[in-house]
This record gives structure tokens, sequence and C-alpha cells, in this order.
């Protein structure tokens, strides 16, 4: 394993005036080594770290740093600048700029040696020491942990040149080239980041202050988007204060290299928790019923002592978090006082969103399929028969075969998923009985939700039945799925299963019998739908209803007819923005112009979420314009007949639709509409601030400019 810094990644005069151009100048560093494959990507993957949250730390630190597949192993550069460069951190500009780069695929014991650089950060020793190395070797060597900053310092000082001539020598020679080593029995050694990996041992106190009768006993987690830096230099910090005010603190740092659950006993026993964290916290129900802080992982670093002055006040006047969530999935991602409704459609979603992928890998296969070998593949015998490896006939059959069977598990996996939602593991037994059951009957997809609902209720009611002591550890594995099977089985069977079939049927005639305006009509609301809410429970109530159209062996023209009108609807919001910011780039702002690049690509490939940063910044704009056009999408493309077998894919299926050429027009058409209403809407509004021509140049006269007025009045290029 190479070194994870050298001399040649580090730079004593960075020169660099911008956080950007900092980043770049060491990363050229990087790339020049390999470490580092494509510098453009790499620095790419740091802005949107940076974007996230700013790297600058009190003190004068800066640590961008990023997870990134450009990188070929976990490297550090190191750049000090004489003039600081702005990351963001509320003291001013940083004079220490540490640049992390960790590959994608990172193991445990890079990520662990950078974790442990992090801590360093937090040691004021080490940080003077590198503002006072005098040359790149020692530098490096300082932030290896190969010399501590009190050798460092030592050396320096018996290397200190008497004349110009000593000066140029001090270049070449280092601590780290003399060969002695570090004392690792020295009483100010701090930890170094060659040392023991980062993730602690979370089983035991880490600080002992004061030992009163009962010392105020704090548990706390970090983490942060990439689990590298602010995570491991938060725990540094808050047991940094916690030894200074003599309370014992245990850290559960949340990092890259994976983590180490605190002891349930440890937990048990705190007077207070701190979570100072900028993505989820895992398993954070442990901490429930505890007084709490809950803050950024940048609180943790900057003001730890503040922190642990406010848990103190909290548990002294009796403030606590609300018990743990009930033990339902949909419970514990709710609010308190949901009402059924909210609660219903939660359960549904569970059961659908668990469901859409089989929709996506079986629809996209058995599309394959009919485009290898036509439209009668459905009839060629089973490839367990008959295959022939040179035959494309035979592949065509083999993929419409395992898209078949992915099909098969729709409906079943409907049904489980809702009564897990409803109740947890032990509906999913019953879940999946009562959904092949649906299948087996013909009651498709309405008796699957039937049969999801019916298994949650019936599990719950089972769950509320007071038994003895003495069955309790057979109830999950035996009684629960038993009995439960059994009575959903005799409901679907024998009550409610011919019902739901016969409605089955009837939606599937009426869907089939569509012409004309009707058809046109739905497509234009399933459109509305589509656009409603880019993604959310509208949308996926509309896309639901499509692929449940076409989850069956043998779908109906009508069926596919509305699965193509669904899927073009759903691309037009993000390639409606993707065009609005291409043609009135000043009217969005900087960062919307970023988006609308990548909404070319998220509308191509059916992904509506691609408009949502639009819609949450402008949605009264934004949201109508977006309707409006994919209205107008679904209508045409139920009026021109395209027809979609697979779905999902996008632009990327369009040799599987059924009269491609009209379905494009389709889409475009839509995309078109959007963008001259968001651009209209827009218009009226004036420019975005900070877009390109936002504030009109004065002309001699100290008059305002007309070119901008006179540009407004031009027609929409859509």
């Amino acid at each position: 394993m190479s070194e994870m810094i050298t001399a040649d990644l580090v730079d004593l005069d960075l020169s660099a005036e911008t956080k950007e151009a900092a980043a770049r100048a060491l990363a050229e560093r990087m790339a020049a080594l390999g470490r580092v494959t494509d510098l453009a990507g790499f620095l790419a993957d740091v802005a949107t770290r940076e974007a996230q949250m700013p790297t600058g730390l009190d003190g004068g630190i800066g640590i961008p740093h990023c997870r990134s597949a450009h990188v070929t192993e976990p490297t550090l550069a190191f750049g000090r600048s004489a003039a600081g460069i702005d990351f963001g951190a509320a003291d001013g500009p940083a004079d220490l700029v540490f640049l992390i780069a960790a590959p994608t695929g990172a193991d445990d014991a890079h990520l662990t040696i950078l974790s442990a650089l992090a801590r360093q950060l937090m040691n004021a020793e080490f940080t003077a020491a590198l503002r006072s190395a005098a040359d790149t070797a020692t530098a490096a060597a300082l932030i290896r942990g190969d010399v501590t900053p009190q050798q460092a310092a030592a050396a320096q000082a018996e290397a200190a040149p008497p004349s110009g001539e000593a000066a140029s020598g001090s270049a070449q020679t280092s601590p780290a080239d003399d060969g002695a080593p570090a004392e690792a029995g020295a009483p100010d050694a701090a930890p170094t980041p060659s040392e023991a990996p980062a993730p602690k041992d979370t089983t035991g106190p880490a600080t002992a202050g004061p030992t009163p009768e009962h010392p105020f006993r704090i548990v706390a987690v970090t983490s942060c988007p990439t689990g590298i830096a602010h995570t491991y230099m938060a725990a540094e910090s808050l047991e940094n204060a916690g030894r200074e005010a003599g309370v014992e603190l245990v850290v559960e740092t949340q990092g890259s290299a994976g983590f180490t659950r605190l002891d349930p006993a440890l937990i048990a026993a705190a007077d207070g928790v701190i979570l100072a964290h900028d993505v989820p916290v895992r398993d954070k129900d442990r901490f429930a019923g505890k007084p709490t802080v809950d803050v950024g992982v940048k609180a943790g670093i900057n003001r730890p002592g503040e922190l642990i002055a406010e848990i103190r006040q909290k548990a002294a006047r009796g403030e606590t978090t609300a018990p743990a969530a009930p033990g339902t999935p949909v419970e514990r991602t709710g609010e308190p006082g949901e009402g059924y409704g909210t609660k219903l459609r939660k359960w549904l979603m569970s059961g659908v969103s668990y469901m859409v992928p089989f929709v996506a890998a079986g629809g996209l296969l058995i599309a394959i399929g009919f485009a290898l070998g036509g439209y009668k593949v459905n009839k060629a015998p089973s490839v367990m028969d008959h295959f022939v490896w040179t035959q494309t006939d035979s592949w065509a059959a083999l993929m419409f075969q395992i898209g078949g069977v992915a099909f098969a598990f729709l409906v079943p996996v409907l049904a489980g998923y809702i009564a897990y939602g409803i109740a947890d593991r032990p509906g999913l037994v019953p879940g999946f009985v009562g959904g092949s059951i649906a299948l087996t009957i013909n009651a498709g997809f309405l008796g699957g939700l039937a049969a999801g609902l019916i298994s949650g209720a019936v599990v719950t009611a089972i769950q509320r039945v007071r038994i003895p002591q003495a069955l309790r550890g057979i109830m999950p594995v035996v009684v629960i799925p038993l009995i439960s099977s059994a009575v959903v089985g005799f409901l679907m069977f024998v009550v409610i299963g011919k019902p739901i079939a016969t409605a089955q049927k009837g939606m599937t005639d009426w869907l089939s019998g569509l012409s004309g305006a009707n058809a046109v009509l739905l497509g234009a609301l399933l459109g509305l739908m589509m656009c409603f809410d880019l993604g959310g429970p509208v949308n996926k109530v509309a896309y639901t209803f499509a692929t449940a159209g076409i989850a069956v062996s043998d779908p109906s023209d009508s069926a596919m007819k509305i699965m193509a009108a669904v899927m073009a609807a759903g691309m037009v919001p993000p390639l409606a923005m993707a065009l609005a910011t291409t043609v009135r780039g000043r009217l969005f702002t900087e960062t919307e112009r970023e988006n609308g690049k990548a909404a070319w690509v998220l509308g191509a490939s059916f992904i509506s979420e691609g408009a949502i940063p639009f819609a949450a910044a402008d949605p009264l704009r934004v949201i109508p314009s977006a309707m409006a056009g994919g209205a107008l999408t679904g209508a045409l493309s139920m009026a021109f007949g395209a027809t979609l077998r697979a779905p999902h894919g996008g632009v990327f299926v369009v040799p599987l639709i059924g009269n491609p050429f009209l379905y494009l027009i389709a889409v475009a058409a839509g995309v078109c509409a959007s963008t001259a209403l968001v651009v209209a809407l827009k218009t009226l509004r004036g420019s975005a601030p900070g877009a390109p021509g936002g504030e009109r140049e004065k002309d001699e006269h100290g008059q305002a400019a007309r070119a901008g007025s006179a540009d407004r009045e031009q027609p929409v290029a859509a």
C-alpha cells in the first residue's frame, strides 16, 4: 500500500485565491501521481460535496473531501496559504487546506487512517507544527505520523540555518528522512494517523473526568455525508470538551469505515444524548426518552462545550424526547396524530415501492423478448425443452420467459409488503399467500390490494391477543403465520375472491373498450396526475394504474396505450425545465441552470423527479406549466394510439413502442408547451437573482438600459 501523502502532494506556497482553485491545484498533484484518473470528474465530486455543507472549520482549516469513482487509492494533499482561502468557516479564511480523496470502494484500513487525521486536526500542536514546517517532506511526515509535532520542532531547531547555505540544504533533508523513530511512550505525543484504527471501542467510557459519586454521563453520535472528516473531528472535539467539563462522554462515529454500536447499557445509563449529524442517525430509536441535543456535525466541531452545557441544562429541567415510535415500518416513518387516510396511503405505497422493481425488470425483459422474437414469442416452447445458442428466437424466448417469471411476483410482492407496512415482518407470510391466491383466482391487482390490507389487519388482531408467556417464543415463527395464512386464504378463496375477480374483469373490459374522446380524456387526466407532484403519491397512483394493466401475460391494447401515455407525460417536466434553462437561462439561477443539464438525462430516462428542484424553488410557475404539458402529451399519445409493453426506460425503449414517431411528437409537443408556459410566467417575474442580465447596466446618462425589455418582447424560442 503506497503512502497516502508524500512530499509531492504538499504545497507550502498555495497561491489559489478561491476554494475551487485550491481544490484544483491540489487535485492536479494527485492526478500527476496517477491517483486521480479524471481530474474534471473528481473536481465535480468535490464540488458536489462542498455544496452539501461548507468544509471550512474554525481555526483556519479547510478540508474539501469526497468519495469518487475517479480516485484510485485513498490520498491526501496538503496546501498552506499565506493569504488564506474562504471555505465558509465562521472565523474567516483557512490557511491550512487538506484535500481528502477516497475511492468509492475504499477499504476500512485506509478510511481509519483518514479518520485519524481528522481527529488530529483538533490538536493545536499538530496544526501549529504544520504552520511552521519548513519543507514539504517535514509536512508530509507530520501528516503521516512518522514524526510528532515535538520531534519536528526539535529537529527544526537543530537545523536552524546559521547562513543562507544551511537554509538551502534544509529543503532536501527532513526528520522523516533521517530514520529517527517516533517515541511511542512520549507523554505528550498525540495519536497519529498511522496508529490504531479510528473507530473506537464504544463499550466503555472514553473519558474520565473528576470522579464524583455520579458523574454526568453523555452518549453521542457523529456523522457526515461522506463519513471521512467531519464525523471524526466532531467526535474528537466532543471528547476533548467532555474531559474539560469533567463528564463521561462516549461517541459512536457512524463513518465510512463502519461503526460499532454503543453498548445498550451505556445508553441506558446515560444522562443525555448529543446527536451531531448531517445524515440520518442509524438506529436513532435507541436514544428515545433521553434528554437530547440534535445539531449539525459542524456544531459538534465548533462549539462542543456549549452542547454539553445545553444537554446538562435539559437534563436538569427534565426535558426528554418522545418514547420510541411504534414498531411497524409505516408508523416508524410517520408523524404523531396521522389520520387513517394518511396511513392507508402509506401502506399502499409501501407495497407499490417494493413492487416497482419487479415491474421494471419483468416488463423490460418481456419487451426485449418481443423486440427480438416478434409478437409470437409468447407461443414459444419453454427454453428448458428447446434452446439453441445461435438462434435469436431462443434468446428472445429466454428474455420473455424470465420476464414472465418476474411478473408473476408482482401481486404477491404488492400484497406482502402492504401487510408488512401494517404489521411489520409477521405480515409478510399471509400477505404473500393472499397475493398468490389473488393470482390463482384471477383477482389480479385489486385482489393483491385486498389481500395485503386483510393480512395486515389479521396479523394486527392476532398480536393484540394476550397469550401465556410460554407460547410467546413460537408466536412469530409458528402461530401467527399459521393462523393468519389460514384466515386470509379462507377469505380470499371463499368470501371476497370472486367479487374482486369480477371487478378486475370489469375494469379490464372497460379499458379494452376505451376509444376516441374517452381515451384522449383519460390520457390527459393521467398526464395531469403524473406531473402534479413529480414522483409523489398522485404520480405513483397514475403509474401504478398503468403498470397494473400490463402486469399480465397478455395485456390488452388499451392497457399498453395507457402505459405509453403515462411514461410520455412523466418525461415532460424535467425535459421542459432543461429546455427552458437553455433558451432563457437568465430567468434561472446558476444552480437551476446546472440542474437543467442533468434534467436532460433524467427526463429522457423517465425520471420525473428531475424537475423537483425547479418545482421546489418556484412551485406556482413550474407545476402548472408541467401539468399543462403533461396533459397535452398524455392526450396526444392516446390519440396517436402509441403502445408500450415496458413499464420504464424512457427514450431508451423507443424501439419497443408502437407508433414510435408519433409518440416522440407527443412528447415534444408537451415539452414545448411546458417550456413556453414556464418561460412566459417567469418572464413576468423578471430575471432570477444572480442570473446573467439580472442587473441591468447603466448607460452613460445614468439611465437603465432598455436592451432587456426588448429581449423580453421577443417570442419564446421553444
